[in-house]
């Protein structure tokens, strides 16, 4: 089995956020592993797939995610 790229944990992350936050650091750690091996320094988000698309959720999150080492911005759509 194939390491999952920075986008396959991204779609896992987005599914996790789905389902009530299951496995979420998990999920985490994988995206952390991904972005090392595609010599990224932060992880793009789409605020529309979020399930609180509103400032204090996206600052939540990447508070969540900081602290597990994974920076976290948002794309302007």
């Amino acid at each position: 089995m194939s390491e999952p790229t920075v986008a396959d944990a991204t779609n896992r992350i987005y599914e996790s956020l789905q389902a009530d936050n299951a496995d979420i650091d998990a999920h985490i750690a994988t995206l952390k592993a991904a972005l090392a091996r595609a010599g990224l320094k932060e992880a793009v988000f789409d605020p529309a797939k979020l399930v609180q698309n509103n400032r204090s959720g996206r600052k939540l999150m990447q508070a969540y995610f900081r602290q597990r080492g994974v920076t976290v911005k948002f794309s302007a759509d």
